[in-house]
C-alpha cells in the first residue's frame, strides 16, 4: 500500500504543480512584506505585496494554460490570497501609520481583513452557481483582494515621492482603509480582465503600452502605482454601467434565446 502510494505520488504531472509553486511564491512574498515592515524597510514590503499580487495573477493563468486547476489548488490560493492580500497590506499599513492611534488603528485592521476573508469566501461560492448567467463572468461582485491590497497602500505610494507629512496622517489612513474594505465586500461590479479579447489590429499597440509602462514601473515605480490605482478606480463607475446595461439586455431578452446564447459562450469559455 505504502508503495502504491509512492507511486501515485511520483506520477503527478507538473502541469498541477507549477501554479501551485506559484502561490506559494505568492504567500511566501506577502509574509515577507510583514518581515520588512517590522524592519522599518517600507518600499521593500510595499514591492513584496505588488510581487504577490502579479504572482497571484500568474498563477491562476497558468493553471489554465496547462489545464492544472485543481480543488486543491482553488483552496491553496484563497488561503495565500487571505494572507498575502487581506493581512500583509493592512499590517504594513498599521506598522507605517495607524498604530499612532492605537486601539482604534487595530480595528481598522479588524475590519479590513474580515472583509476580504468575506470577500474571499463569497467568490468561491459564487463559483458553484450553476444558474450564472454566462456574461457575469466578465465581472466581480466588489474589487478583487488584490485591487484591494493594492489601493490601501495607495497614500504609502505617493509619500515615497511627496514626503510622508500629510500622507502618513492616520486620519488619512484609517477612512480609505475603510473604504476600500466596503468596496471589496460590496456589490459593486468591478471588470474581471481575465477574459479580455484583443484585436488583430491593437495587438501591437497594446505591446508598446506594455512596454510603456514596463518602463515607467522601473524608472518611476510609485508614480506609476499611483496612477495606475487611480486609473483603476476611474473604471467602476464604467463597470456598473457596463453591468447594468448587459443586465437589462438579458432580462428582455426571451427566454429560449438566452439559453442558446450561453449554450455558445459556454464551451468556448470552458476551452
Amino acid at each position: 500500500m505504502l508503495g502504491a502510494g509512492r507511486g501515485r505520488f511520483r506520477s503527478l504531472p507538473v502541469n498541477s504543480l507549477a501554479p501551485n509553486i506559484l502561490t506559494v511564491l505568492a504567500l511566501c512574498a506577502g509574509l515577507t512584506a510583514m518581515r520588512f515592515a517590522l524592519l522599518d524597510r517600507w518600499q521593500l514590503a510595499v514591492a513584496a505585496v505588488i510581487v504577490a499580487a502579479v504572482l497571484d495573477g500568474l498563477d491562476g493563468r497558468l493553471a489554465r494554460l496547462l489545464k492544472g486547476a485543481t480543488k486543491f489548488g482553488a483552496e491553496l490560493d484563497s488561503l495565500s490570497d487571505f494572507v498575502s492580500f487581506g493581512v500583509a497590506p493592512v499590517f504594513v499599513l498599521y506598522l507605517w501609520t495607524l498604530k499612532t492611534v492605537g486601539g482604534i488603528g487595530w480595528i481598522v485592521v479588524l475590519i479590513f481583513a474580515i472583509c476580504c476573508a468575506l470577500r474571499l469566501a463569497r467568490f468561491n461560492t459564487a463559483l458553484d452557481d450553476p444558474n450564472q448567467p454566462s456574461w457575469q463572468s466578465n465581472f466581480f461582485t466588489g474589487i478583487p483582494a488584490p485591487a484591494g491590497a493594492g489601493l490601501v497602500l495607495l497614500f504609502i505610494y505617493i509619500s515615497f515621492e511627496l514626503g510622508d507629512t500629510f500622507w502618513r496622517s492616520p486620519i488619512l489612513n484609517a477612512p480609505w482603509t475603510l473604504v476600500i474594505a466596503f468596496l471589496m465586500v460590496s456589490r459593486l461590479p468591478s471588470f474581471s480582465f481575465k477574459k479580455v479579447h484583443v484585436r488583430r489590429d491593437w495587438v501591437l499597440p497594446m505591446l508598446l503600452a506594455v512596454a510603456g509602462m514596463a518602463a515607467a514601473l522601473v524608472s518611476f515605480p510609485w508614480y506609476t502605482l499611483s496612477a495606475l490605482s487611480v486609473v483603476y478606480l476611474a473604471t467602476l463607475p464604467f463597470a456598473f454601467r457596463t453591468y447594468q446595461r448587459l443586465a437589462r439586455d438579458h432580462f428582455r431578452m426571451p427566454p429560449a434565446l438566452t439559453a442558446g446564447a450561453e449554450a455558445e459562450v459556454l464551451p468556448t469559455e470552458e476551452a
